[in-house]
């Protein structure tokens, strides 16, 4: 076949993100999650532990939180994220992160 037309009047890029967050207050002592989903840099719709269920952050969004939320499993797993994703990876990355702090030192 023929080469694609790839000069910019013919080209457009489009983004999908999906990401996830672990956010540690005072090492473990509160733990909370959140998932972020992201088109071309627009949050659509996130997860948060804190609330506890899906939020729609635009109308197409709003769709598919109402959607999420009707699946009691989903929601479940979404809710022990903190846990089975969380936990884990800060018990992981903690001898890494944590503990390899270098204490300032006096001369610069």
């Amino acid at each position: 076949g023929a080469t694609p037309d790839l000069s910019p009047a013919h080209t457009e890029v489009l983004q999908f993100m999906l990401k996830f967050e672990c956010h540690f207050i005072n090492g473990t002592d509160r733990l909370r999650f959140v998932e972020r989903y992201i088109y071309n840099r627009e949050q659509l719709v996130h997860f948060d532990s804190d609330v506890g269920h899906y939020v729609g952050d635009t109308p197409t969004g709003e769709i598919q939180a109402r959607k999420w939320n009707s699946n009691p499993e989903k929601l479940e797993e979404e809710r022990a994220a903190v846990g089975t994703y969380c936990l884990p990876n800060y018990q992981e990355s903690t001898p890494f992160l944590v503990n390899r702090r270098v204490p300032p030192s006096g001369s610069q």
